[in-house]
């Protein structure tokens, strides 16, 4: 049997990110996906809102059909 797997290439919060410290976030995302590392992405609340910033993910763990991303936000365009 297979793993079912995502590959990402934003972060959509739906509002449930966190902030550990600073600039430095942790999402924890249902079922197991992929983001480029050390590179930057959008940032956004919906699939269908604007962009409200960029990311540099730093860390994914993946557990219990369970993905936490830490990332770091590097850019902010708007604070909603």
């Amino acid at each position: 049997m297979g793993m079912p797997l995502e590959f990402q290439t934003m972060i959509v919060t739906k509002g449930k990110e966190q902030r550990v410290k600073d600039n430095l976030f942790l999402l924890e995302k249902e079922g197991y996906r992929i983001y480029p590392l050390d590179i930057p992405l959008e940032v956004k609340r919906t699939l269908q809102s604007e962009t409200s910033g960029q990311a540099i993910v730093k860390k994914i763990e993946l557990a219990n059909n369970r993905t936490i991303v830490t990332y770091e936000l590097v850019s902010l365009h708007s604070i909603n």
